[in-house]
């Protein structure tokens, strides 16, 4: 998302949007991955259900206040929102690498 603001030619937005997709892949799949090591399997339905509610409204609430903050915030300007996009995921991805799985500690072991 950062690259967005940095190309000119809009030819080249093609590559940009590739790597997006190939996040995009990840984004969806891999909290649920990181939650199912952690949950015990007789209620993985409702530590699901819970855990789509946290995804599911900040989506709601951004479609309600995007437009809005949009406008007050950003002047108009739809790719500054693009931008803090693109730092927030850095930031999330850095965060990730500090959250320890189960999983995780087993491979290693197995790994040495």
């Amino acid at each position: 998302l950062l690259s967005v603001y940095f190309i000119s030619n809009p030819d080249y937005l093609g590559f940009s949007m590739i790597g997006v997709g190939m996040a995009w892949a990840s984004i969806l799949a891999m909290p649920y991955a990181m939650l199912a090591g952690a949950i015990p399997a007789k209620k993985m339905g409702i530590y699901m259900g819970i855990f789509n509610f946290f995804i599911t409204v900040p989506q709601i609430i951004n479609g309600l206040i995007g437009g809005p903050m949009l406008k007050s915030i950003y002047g108009n300007h739809a790719i500054y929102a693009l931008v803090t996009s693109g730092i927030l995921m850095i930031i999330g991805a850095i965060a990730a690498t500090f959250v320890k799985d189960k999983d995780d500690v087993v491979v290693r072991r197995f790994v040495k």
